[in-house]
This record gives structure tokens, C-alpha cells and sequence, in this order.
């Protein structure tokens, strides 16, 4: 089974149509069925935050984050909540619709990147509570909200590498699923979300860089929190981002014949 060459003029348009048609298949399946259908993606990111909200302030006094604390939280639970939900979907990418894998011309990247535009449009459709709490709560907002796109783009990025990775190597070995729920699991208390870099003791703030999360949600937190800016953390997460997308074409390239029979 060959795949259709993205290069030429039209072959793109082709691509980024069929792209749009199954990214808005997606969002509508999903909103079809569901009673409360584009309020889901609202509720989810609220309820969380919510809660956290309440433990760390009503029950534990925290002393990590900044004031509007409510505010702290939903800067990096939204973007958050579209990671997870992306790369959970990775892992049953194919395995999902294995017929229409098997049987399409377009490049099969297609069902990756189709559930980072589902998922990224989910997220821009939840930013109405950011700027909702953001006006109740009177936080200031500064010049440096100009780098959330920039958080957007890195996010994309770093999600498409993954995507590249976790779905092939997901169908080849299916325990991977279960793992990847696992890590998903550790990664959200290893993140900056409901804490900052900064608050973390001696060189654990210097580790945290490391994890590409943590450069991403400073890029969406500053315009709010600009004591939140940590210079090695958005440098590494830019470069960890890039570097996983390269890894991710190399990785699909070398799995999509191996994937394809296993379907």
C-alpha cells in the first residue's frame, strides 16, 4: 500500500482537506452524542480546577502558585487537558478505524494530526473560561500574553512528534496503551500545573526544565504571571518540542509498512 506524496500543490490541498473533514467528523461525534455536547469541554477543565482550587486553598493553604490562584490553575490545566486527551487518543489512532487506515491514499500522519486539531480546537473553544475568571477575578494581563500563540505552536509541535510515536508503536505492541495511561497519570503532578517552577526546591526546578511541559505552560501562564518566566525551561521545551516532531516523522516513516500489516 503505497502513500500519496504531500509535496505537490494539490496533493497539500488534498491533505489539508481530508484533514479538516475528519478533525470536524471527530468533533462532531463527539458532540452529537453527548447531551451537553460543546459545554464538555468547558465543564471538565472548570470542574478540575475547581477542585484543586478548594484542596489547595480552602483545605491546605497552599504556598505554591500566585494570586488569583484560580486563574494559576486554568492557565495550565486547559492546554493540559488538551494534551492528555491527545495522546490518549494516540494510542488507538489506528487500531480505531483500521479499515479506513488500511484502505485511504493520504498519508497515513493524517490520523495523527487530525486528533491534534480536534483536540486544539476543543481548546480554543474552552478559552472562554480562562477569559471569564480572568475578568471576575480582576489578574492583570501584560504584553506578554504574545507568547501564548507561541505556547500553541510548541504544544502542536510536541504533540504531532508524540502522536507520531505512541500510535504506531501502539499498534505493535499493545501493552503500550496501558503505559502510556500510566505516564500520563505521573506527568500531570510532574508538571507545572497546579504549582509553578519556581516553587519547586534546589534542583528539581532545574529538572523540571527538562520536561517540555513545563517551557509550554510558562509561555501560557506569563501573559498573566510574568514572574513565571523561566528562560532554560522555555528554551528546552522549544527544543524538546522540535527535536520529538524530527524524531516522530523518522520513527512513523520506518513503522508505517509494519503498522499497515499488523492492521
Amino acid at each position: 500500500m503505497t502513500t500519496t506524496a504531500v509535496g505537490a500543490p494539490g496533493s497539500s490541498r488534498r491533505y489539508l482537506h481530508s484533514l479538516w473533514l475528519l478533525s470536524a467528523r471527530d468533533l462532531r461525534v463527539r458532540y452529537a452524542t453527548s447531551a451537553l455536547g460543546y459545554l464538555w469541554s468547558v465543564l471538565d477543565p472548570l470542574v478540575m480546577s475547581g477542585i484543586y482550587w478548594f484542596v489547595f486553598t480552602q483545605v491546605f493553604q497552599r504556598s505554591v502558585g500566585e494570586e488569583p490562584y484560580m486563574v494559576f490553575l486554568i492557565t495550565a490545566l486547559l492546554p493540559w487537558v488538551w494534551f492528555n486527551s491527545a495522546v490518549t487518543d494516540f494510542t488507538r489512532a489506528f487500531n480505531k478505524d483500521a479499515r479506513l487506515v488500511r484502505s485511504t491514499s493520504i498519508p497515513r500522519s493524517i490520523w495523527v494530526t487530525r486528533i491534534v486539531l480536534s483536540k486544539g480546537i476543543e481548546f480554543i473553544l474552552s478559552l472562554p473560561v480562562l477569559i471569564l475568571f480572568v475578568l471576575v477575578t480582576g489578574a492583570p494581563v501584560t504584553w506578554n500574553l504574545l507568547w501564548f500563540p507561541v505556547g500553541v505552536l510548541l504544544m502542536t509541535s510536541l504533540l504531532v512528534g508524540l502522536g507520531l510515536l505512541v500510535a504506531p508503536l501502539c499498534v505493535l505492541w499493545g501493552d503500550l496503551e496501558r503505559t502510556t495511561k500510566l505516564i500520563l497519570r505521573a506527568l500531570f503532578y510532574a508538571s507545572p500545573i497546579i504549582y509553578g517552577v519556581a516553587d519547586l526546591p534546589g534542583v528539581f526546578s532545574e529538572l523540571a526544565a527538562f520536561n517540555p511541559l513545563s517551557g509550554i505552560f510558562t509561555l501560557f501562564r506569563v501573559g498573566f504571571f510574568p514572574d513565571q518566566w523561566d528562560t532554560l525551561a522555555v528554551v528546552v521545551g522549544a527544543m524538546m518540542s522540535v527535536a520529538f516532531l524530527g524524531l516522530g516523522m523518522l520513527v512513523f516513516r520506518s513503522l508505517e509498512r509494519p503498522v499497515l500489516k499488523e492492521l
